[in-house]
């Protein structure tokens, strides 16, 4: 066997699953919402093949969005008590500047201090998020807000608690700052989700010009980076032959899905991993995607 071919076999594709996302039930109704919802479909994702899950929690009672980091933590325990995976959670929508940085961190600085996280959403980036919906309505979208002194916190509490930022990638100038950042903040190792849209007005189209866009930017930028496929209002199951190939990873899940789709996260899960089997690349564990991450030696 060739040296790429062995290099290409001994590979491990990474799954992830974003369970459910801010948007509540009114957009996307099969999203659970409830401590024991969300707990039972990040197990059940699990055993169909997730190594890494994403969780927001909520507030039962009003079926809002909380970030209280014991929230969060309830969750995190629920789902390792009986799955060795890796579970992290987001950060709070920052509209316009209604929230300060060391505010907006507060639940991971809690988490990172209790050794309670590995993973947390740190997106390197500003922009206009805008639905097509909307704008045929005549209705406006939103701008997702991070301002470079949340990012620094953010990254700063990495360090200190020696967790990985998740990049979420929706313009190439994210993947730009974030390495920078990186390199200036010297975190542990990020993972870059380059973040597609069919439904959304940011970013690429889940197509391979946009792929190949991005990983020339990565090989410049972050060569070796570990990267993934996701987004937002995308069904990127299309893309994952390409992403095998490249080395790269996939994220699925109904937060990513287009609202109202009638197919489960396990669902969404155990297409996925059929897909990454049917190019002979074998599922990688939580184990697997901890070793792949660590500093080389």
């Amino acid at each position: 066997m060739a040296e790429e071919e062995q290099e290409q076999a001994g590979r491990k594709t990474w799954l992830e699953v974003a369970l459910n996302g801010p948007w509540g039930r009114e957009r996307q109704p099969r999203a659970p919402i409830a401590f024991d919802d969300i707990v039972n479909e990040g197990i059940a994702c699990a055993e169909a093949g997730a190594a890494i899950i994403h969780v927001h929690a909520y507030d039962e009672a009003t079926g809002r969005q909380t970030d209280d980091w014991q929230a969060i933590a309830r969750i995190i325990a629920g789902i390792r008590n009986k799955a060795d995976v890796i579970v992290y959670p987001t950060i709070p929508f920052q509209a316009a500047g209604t929230l300060d940085a060391a505010t907006r961190f507060t639940h991971l600085d809690e988490l990172g201090k209790r050794g309670l996280i590995e993973w947390a959403a740190i997106d390197p980036g500003s922009c206009n998020i805008t639905h097509w919906d909307e704008i045929q309505a005549d209705r406006h979208g939103f701008v997702y807000l991070n301002p470079e002194d949340h990012i620094r916190h953010g990254l700063t509490l990495a360090r200190r608690h020696q967790f990985h930022p998740a990049y979420a990638i929706y313009e190439p100038g994210f993947l730009r700052l974030g390495a920078a950042l990186h390199w200036r903040e010297s975190t542990p190792a990020p993972v870059y989700r380059f973040m597609f849209t069919s439904d959304y007005s940011f970013g690429f189209p889940p197509e391979d010009f946009g792929l190949t866009a991005y990983l020339h930017l990565l090989d410049r930028l972050a060569p070796g980076a570990a990267w993934m496929v996701g987004g937002l209002g995308v069904d990127v199951l299309d893309m994952i032959p390409r992403t095998i190939v490249e080395g790269g990873h996939v994220r699925v899940g109904l937060e990513d899905a287009s609202f109202g789709t009638d197919r489960s996260n396990v669902e969404l899960v155990t297409d996925a991993a059929e897909r990454i089997a049917n190019m002979g690349a074998a599922l990688a564990t939580a184990e697997d995607v901890r070793a792949a991450l660590e500093p080389d030696e």
